[in-house]
């Protein structure tokens, strides 16, 4: 049996990718390498994302797609065309079709409230896991809302304030 192999691709190859980025339809050129990450860091200046690990291992660079979170370093834009992005600039804009009194989202105020970040460079992919957590539905106890916050690491070791900011949120929506 013979195995065709596929052809090479050129190196100034680009694919053309639409994406909803914090509300707005971007048409982007894209090299199919390009991960989501690399494409909002570099290419959109959209930076609050942070490159942490480059391996899926630490959460600073969770992002929401679909309302869904994700690390972006692991997935390339290409395969989310079409897609809606939310980074850690547009999470004011979510939160009851619009930005509170404040310009914030419900979880970064009580994130300010509760002190839950210190250096903060974990703190926009803590925020959109949050997010993306709440909108799983699933974490109701401090337990649980660990449980679901495992993938985001917090070199400071702000948890037990992430822990109360969230549980701070669910019980507001609770109510």
């Amino acid at each position: 049996m013979r195995l065709e192999s596929a052809s090479p691709v050129a190196a100034d190859a680009k694919i053309g990718i639409r994406l909803t980025i914090n509300g707005e339809v971007r048409d982007i050129q894209v090299a199919p390498w390009t991960t989501l990450l690399d494409l909002l860091r570099e290419r959109l200046d959209l930076t609050g994302t942070k490159k942490g690990c480059d391996h899926g291992q630490c959460g600073a660079c969770t992002v929401l797609v679909d309302g869904t979170r994700v690390n972006a370093c692991l997935i390339l834009a290409v395969m989310k065309d079409g897609a809606e992005i939310t980074t850690v600039e547009g999470l004011g804009g979510l939160a009851n079709g619009g930005a509170g009194s404040n310009g914030l989202h419900p979880i970064q105020a009580a994130f300010v409230e509760h002190d839950a970040f210190q250096c903060g460079y974990c703190t926009p992919g803590q925020l959109c896991s949050s997010v993306g957590m709440l909108n799983e539905g699933h974490a109701r106890t401090r337990d649980e809302i660990r449980e679901a916050m495992s993938g985001n690491l917090c070199r400071c070791g702000a948890y037990t304030n992430i822990v109360d900011a969230i549980e701070d949120v669910l019980q507001g929506e609770a109510r």
